[in-house]
């Protein structure tokens, strides 16, 4: 979505393959008889690992009586070291990790499980913990652990991750590491694309943990769209030292990280980008990042993606949309110009920056190592897919998706553009509709497409989770509570339907 300007609102790692050592720890107590159900079980797993670093994930399944608070404890035996974590607050004395509750995930039911994840550091070797031990209690069990590494099942199968999952792509489908499908339902979070280059802080509205959960609170969302500025990334010296560079990745890699440990699915955009165009439909005069480019500048694109991809590469649960709404055919005289601008970049007809086209930025990601899920935007802000299979980027990972934006004003807006346009691309690739809405206040038209894309199982994302005033753009809420407007009141009621 185009907004309109608010004046006042690492070195490359590669990844290896490395095996998911799992440890399933089942008895809570000291002891129990063979054939006892365990009063709890633990299962830990390294779901990537690099040169030096390594992500785990912790499952813990509470057997016995409800929980109101937690307190996880276990044993590196290889030096390794938590560096970061989430779903949990991790903290380290020597070996002896300690993992405690947070406000929101305390409470564990009879037969209930939770997720907590970390990123840590290691060196000579990377053993998994042998015993845990949960509020005081160890978990060792007679049961027999499960295989070192995942088991694998075909696209459609598997009984699913913990959310979120683990995403790639198979065929048209996005997929989980158990091969399940997963259709993505949520909604777009703006201001970390604008207010930061604009003076005004990092984001637009709270970010905290009762903020996510009056998100989720709308039954049915696991994904939030996460828009980023560019200068603001690379710390470009106009961008204010409080809200730009590290500082302002800082709060984007906790932000992201929070949006993990409820269980969302983060979708990386960029947004606002660098470079000088003033030609048709420029948004602003400005070479800064203070509003959307018809395509990324290569000199600053290229590097943003690299260090986007170095910071969340080990969690392949985070997609990465890689620019929000190319627009490179109001600048050239061609659809053939324009599509071969978005794929190739260089030099292109109108625009006086050299340009990033997808095929650069999907290069750039994947030369990290970085093996997530990439979307890709088409022509005319997104709304256009009509070449996106024939100028398809090669990925060597088989990984991409296209993205699409549709509201009411848009060209493809009706069933007749979305069978013929639309439904050619999502029988090939998996179709992630990043941004739907309308400028009514009212939600016939958002109604109407989501039954289209239910009807194809494709993921959809409201734009936008922000209180301003619909009248100028569509904003779901009018309250950071998840109060509705009567637009947000139809994806909340549809979603909700959904079951």
């Amino acid at each position: 979505m185009r907004r309109p300007t608010r004046t006042a609102a690492l070195s490359v790692a590669a990844v290896t393959a490395a095996a998911a050592a799992a440890v399933l720890l089942p008895a809570l107590g000291t002891g129990t008889a063979a054939g006892a159900t365990p009063a709890c079980s633990v299962a830990y797993s390294v779901t990537n690992q690099w040169d030096t670093g390594f992500q785990g994930n912790i499952v813990i399944t509470n057997n016995a009586a409800p929980t109101t608070s937690w307190k996880l404890t276990f044993d590196f035996a290889g030096g390794q070291h938590v560096t970061q974590g989430w779903g949990g607050t991790f903290a380290q004395s020597g070996t002896t990790v300690n993992v405690a509750s947070e406000s929101y995930n305390g409470a564990i039911p009879t037969g209930g499980s939770l997720t907590a994840g970390f990123l840590g550091s290691w060196s000579g070797g990377n053993p998994s913990p042998t015993s845990f031990q949960l509020n005081g209690s160890t978990c060792n069990g007679d049961a027999t652990p499960p295989p070192t590494s995942p088991p694998t099942s075909p696209p459609g199968g598997g009984t699913g991750d913990p959310a979120p999952p683990k995403l790639h792509v198979a065929g048209n489908e996005l997929v989980d590491s158990t091969g399940k499908q997963v259709v993505l339902h949520g909604v777009n979070r703006s201001g970390t694309e604008f207010a930061c280059a604009q003076g005004n802080g990092i984001f637009d509205g709270p970010v905290d943990d009762a903020a996510v959960d009056a998100i989720t609170s709308w039954k049915g969302v696991n994904a939030v769209r996460v828009p980023l500025n560019e200068d603001c990334w690379e710390g470009l010296s106009y961008v204010p030292a409080a809200d730009g560079g590290a500082n302002y990745i800082a709060a984007i890699t906790d932000w992201v990280n929070r949006l993990v440990a409820h269980g969302i699915t983060p979708i990386l955009d960029l947004h606002w980008t660098h470079g000088l165009y003033t030609g048709n439909s420029a948004g602003c005069s400005d070479v800064n990042a203070t509003c959307q480019k018809p395509m990324p500048d290569a000199q600053y694109a290229i590097p943003f993606w690299t260090s986007v991809a170095n910071t969340f590469k080990s969690d392949t649960s985070v997609v990465f949309d890689l620019f929000n709404e190319p627009y490179p055919d109001r600048a050239a005289s061609s659809a053939d110009q324009a599509w071969t601008c978005w794929r190739d970049g260089g030099t292109c007809p109108g625009i006086g920056y050299q340009v990033a086209g997808m095929q650069d930025l999907v290069d750039a990601v994947r030369g990290t190592g970085a093996q997530n899920v990439i979307t890709l935007g088409g022509l005319a802000y997104s709304n256009d897919e009509t070449g996106w299979l024939a100028h398809e980027p090669t990925d060597p990972t088989g990984d991409l998706a296209a993205s699409l934006h549709v509201y009411n004003f848009n060209s493809c807006a009706n069933q007749s553009c979305w069978d013929s346009q639309l439904a050619p691309v999502a029988a090939k690739v998996p179709l992630v509709a990043g941004e739907i809405g309308e400028n009514t206040c009212a939600h016939s038209f958002v109604d109407t497409f989501m039954n289209w894309l239910d009807a194809h199982k494709l993921s959809y994302l409201g734009w936008t989770w922000n209180t301003w005033d619909c009248s100028s753009g569509p904003s779901l809420i009018s309250s950071y509570d998840g109060t509705p407007t009567a637009y947000g009141q139809g994806l909340k009621d549809h979603l909700a339907a959904l079951g």
